[in-house]
Parts: C-alpha cells; structure tokens; sequence
C-alpha cells in the first residue's frame, strides 16, 4: 500500500508540473520530443522519486514511463556500477549543486551501458530547490572502442548539434529553463572534448594526433559560446567582443612563444544567439589560419578588431608571420568551415597579401 501511494504521489507530481505548462509551451514539447534521454526527480518526495521522464529515456533504459514513476534513479545500477561514482552523485544531490559523473549502467534487460549523466537542481524563485533535472548521453562504443574515435566524434558534433537545434527551436528565449538547456549543451561539448583528449593521450599517429587536436579546437570554441550564453544577463544575446578576446587569448597563451605579439581594438557587439556558433567558428578559423602559416613557429605578430563599422559589424584580423609550409588537408578543412560560417551569416570576406603581411576583414549586417 505503501508503495503505490508513494507511485500515486510522484505521478501526481508529474501530472502538475506538465499541466503548468500548457500543451503548446516550447518546454514540454521540447522535453518529450528531444532524443536526448531526460528526466525529472522530486526531492520534496521520499526518497527523490522520478516524477517525468521523456521516451527517449525508455529508449535508453527499457523501463516504460509508467514503471519508472515513483522509483529512485538507483534503479539503473547494478553488480559492477562504481560506488565512487554512486557517492559523488549522491553527495551532489544532498548538496543541492551540478553534478557530471561517467557512470555504469544496468537496462532493464540487464545489459549495460556507460552513461555521462549530468544532473542540475532546478530552483524556484526563492531559491528552493524544487526539482532535479538530469540528461544523459550514452557513450558506450565511444568508451569500449577507442579505434573508432574517428568516426565517432563526427557523428557526436552532428548528433549535438542536431540536439541543439531542437531544443533551442522549441524553447522560448524568455523561457525560465532557457539557462538549463544551454547547461545540458554545454556539458555535452564538455563530454565530446574529454574523449577527444583521451584519445589525443593514448594515440601514437601523429596524423590522427592532428586531426584530433584541430577538432577539439573548435569544440573548444563552441564551449566557449555556450559558457557565454549561459552567463549573459541579456539572455539570448552573444557579446562578440567578449568571446574573440578570451578566444584570442587562450589561443596565443596556449602556444607559450613569449616572441608573438598579441593586440586587440575590440568594441562591444551584441547579435542574436542564433549567429553565435558560426561567429565563434569565424573568428577561431581566422586566427588558427595565422597560427598554422608560421605563427606557432617563428612568432609574429597578430591583432584581432571587432567593431560596427557604418550600420555593419566587422571582423578584421592582421598578422605578421614568417611563412612555413602549411598542411593542405587542414587548410582546406579550415577554409571549408570559414565559408560555410560565412555563407550561413551571409557575411562577405576579404583578403589581402602583401609580403608576410595578411589582412582579412569579415563584415555582415548586424541588428541592433
């Protein structure tokens, strides 16, 4: 008896958070439809029971949402699960703070699978916490075999940024859980780049070293914007000053060449968040370009301008460097990416050479 009234209470619970959101809000619609595996606890109840949880969780699981309802997440565990990571999610909750934790499995067919879960406490305006929200990937192949990283890590790009455009479609910017979706993006970036570094740390083909080094790059960058837009008070706006010094920065510190000189003229530029990603891939192939073309092994120096510009918004990157031989694959990936951002912003490019000396200014329209 006392079992199905604890169900009844985290059913009920379900039931009113879902009917405060009418059936046309962004968010439900969003967290039903999303393949992204999600569900909801209720702390306020005994022992935190899962309230709502999405399909694609059942898809993940094979528990159905009426056999999940009411049951612990502890569910999901079993004889080879790591107490360690047990303790360091369970601690997280107790303390009411962000968790991420790589965690062994159990489906309800008792096969399993390594799960990067993430779980956030969703607070009331009193600062209350009133429910936990978690997400998880499943990273299985990814983790048990390593020879196929390079596959895997185009297919979890395209994979998050299909997630992210579903889930940024369907959520209102003025939605209160804007802030949590852009968290769940951001810990996903998070998640591909540790397994692209794991992968850097045990190869031994500098090739492949190379390629994954230039992709975790613009994860790195994308990471970047997220952490960005989940800090901006103006919520669905992207300061592209802001992001192209620290980028700038991180880039020039990371190459620890005490002979490149680094200047900046960056004026406050505010565009929607929807331009962020390409902006952000814009200003990190540009700067990698100079980099790669003698930057990272004679010095040089180079200067990064971000200003309106007579009703535009320009882009203007200058650098001096001693020329080297530059890798045709990754320059033309690099250029690849540079004209498509280019072409999705309907921007316009120029470049121009004159000895060791390259100018190149972007501009597109910006709104105000």
């Amino acid at each position: 008896m006392h079992d199905e009234n604890h169900r009844r209470d985290a059913r009920d619970a379900g039931d009113r958070l879902i009917a405060s959101h009418p059936s046309e809000d962004p968010f439900a619609a969003a967290f039903k439809a999303t393949r992204m595996p999600m569900l909801i606890t209720d702390p306020r109840q005994d022992d935190n029971p899962i309230i709502f949880s999405n399909r694609a969780f059942s898809e993940l699981t094979g528990y159905s949402q009426e056999e999940l309802i009411g049951q612990n997440c502890r569910l999901l565990q079993g004889p080879e699960t790591d107490q360690e990571a047990v303790s360091k999610l369970r601690n997280a909750v107790v303390s009411e703070r962000d968790v991420s934790v790589d965690i062994l499995n159990y489906r309800k067919d008792g096969s399993t699978f390594w799960n990067a879960l993430f779980v956030s406490p969703v607070r009331d305006r009193d600062g209350n916490v009133i429910y936990f929200f978690a997400s998880q990937v499943d990273f299985t192949n990814i983790k048990s075999k390593e020879s196929e990283l390079a596959n895997a890590r185009h297919s979890a790009e395209e994979e998050v940024a299909r997630r992210t455009a579903e889930l940024r479609d369907a959520l209102s910017v003025k939605s209160d859980l804007v802030h949590e979706v852009d968290h769940r993006v951001k810990n996903n970036l998070l998640t591909i780049a540790s397994i692209i570094k794991l992968q850097m740390r045990m190869t031994r083909n500098s090739t492949v070293e190379k390629t994954l080094k230039s992709v975790l790059d613009r994860v790195e960058a994308l990471s970047t914007v997220q952490r960005k837009l989940l800090n901006d008070e103006r919520l669905g706006h992207f300061d592209v000053a802001d992001f192209g010094r620290d980028l700038v920065t991180d880039i020039v510190g990371s190459l620890k060449r005490p002979d490149i000189v680094l200047t900046t003229d960056l004026h406050p530029v505010t565009v929607s968040a929807s331009k962020a990603s390409p902006l952000a891939l814009i200003i990190n192939e540009l700067v990698g370009d100079a980099v790669r073309r003698g930057l990272s092994d004679g010095g040089g120096e180079i200067h990064l301008e971000i200003r309106r510009l007579n009703g535009h918004f320009l882009i203007r990157v200058v650098d001096t460097v001693t020329p080297v031989e530059v890798d045709g694959e990754q320059d033309a990936y690099s250029r690849a990416m540079l004209d498509a951002s280019i072409h999705q912003l309907r921007a316009s490019i120029e470049r121009h050479v004159e000895g060791h000396r390259t100018e190149v200014r972007v501009t597109l329209l910006v709104e105000d």
